[in-house]
């Protein structure tokens, strides 16, 4: 359905008396005032010699004149009333305004929003952004989900893909991330993960930390300079002494990078080989090793032969098993 929120704003308010059309026209944010910026009501007051609460009252007033004219765009408010609907009835103000508005009408639909009567406005708290719902048994619920779901996340103390969380509430998928957009503590990253806003899988702020979102995303082996160009403006070398630092990236090859949880061992080839002799506890020939090998460590099959052959960590038997040294 297509609205032209200017020009419904604009009929809807034509027959309002000069004092209370500017002070809606200032309160709002029309461009008819002058200004595509929300006043406050300390603000006009200032400009007309009155105090806030004067012109609240002025306000106040001109909402209730405004009412007759709402039965001729019955129409838009139902469209209002059905979009909220079809999200749980309960929606972040930021995205309502930005779907229904775009970048140049969220002013006329906030101002629609309010004239509508019988939905509701809750304004930012510490734990919620600033949203509107139909109802406060929607907005309980809504609460009761959010906390279940911060509860269970703090618990499993990993980010969840949505199918997990819908298979634990009553709600479809939807519903449930509208639920959640309302939420300071919860969010999703591009991954379609939700966490903790505060873990760096969510929310990452350090190169690290978007480059281990590369890596989980990827699920595989991968090059500084490839990490580099999957993470916006950052430098392969800055990538890569990054990568060297942290515990959760092992280097498997030259230059390239895998995830120690995906079962990578830390070390060189040889410290690779050591582990591999001493996990099977027996002798091993070259090719059980360089097999093994292999998997740990992205190198060329000289490579693993040539720390094999090195005396000073592993010997070979008389019929070419091999062994650590100080076994």
């Amino acid at each position: 359905m297509e609205i032209n929120f200017q020009q419904i704003c604009s009929n809807i308010l034509r027959n309002l008396p000069q004092r209370q059309k500017e002070v809606i026209l200032r309160r709002f944010g029309f461009v008819a005032a002058g200004s595509e910026e929300r006043e406050t009501l300390e603000a006009i007051g200032k400009d007309f010699g009155i105090t806030r609460e004067r012109v609240r009252q002025i306000e106040k007033d001109a909402f209730l004149r405004l009412k007759p004219e709402t039965k001729k765009y019955q129409k838009v408010f139902n469209y209002l009333r059905d979009y909220l609907k079809k999200r749980g009835g309960l929606i972040k103000e930021e995205i309502i305004l930005q779907d229904l508005g775009g970048e140049k009408f969220q002013n006329q639909v906030y101002f629609l929003l309010n004239l509508e009567g019988s939905i509701t406005r809750l304004g930012e708290t510490d734990d919620f952004h600033a949203l509107w719902t139909n109802d406060q048994k929607t907005w309980s619920f809504a609460q009761k989900t959010i906390n279940s779901i911060n509860e269970k996340l703090k618990k499993t103390g990993k980010p969840l893909k949505l199918k997990e969380l819908v298979n634990s509430n009553p709600i479809n998928s939807k519903v449930l991330v509208s639920y959640l957009e309302v939420s300071k503590k919860i969010q999703g990253n591009r991954e379609g993960l939700w966490g903790l806003k505060d873990w760096p899988e969510i929310n990452p702020k350090r190169i690290k930390d978007k480059a281990y979102l590369v890596f989980k995303k990827e699920q595989k082996p991968l090059h500084f300079n490839q990490v580099a160009g999957l993470i916006d403006s950052a430098l392969p070398q800055t990538v890569h002494n990054e990568l060297i630092k942290d515990s959760r990236f092992v280097l498997v090859g030259r230059g390239i990078y895998a995830l120690k949880e995906w079962g990578y061992e830390e070390g060189m080839v040889k410290d690779v080989i050591a582990k591999i002799l001493k996990s099977a506890g027996k002798p091993l020939k070259k090719e059980e090793i360089l097999a093994k090998t292999l998997e740990q460590r992205l190198v060329k099959e000289n490579t693993v032969f040539l720390n094999l052959s090195n005396k000073k960590y592993f010997l070979r038997n008389s019929e070419g098993f091999y062994t650590t040294r100080e076994a």
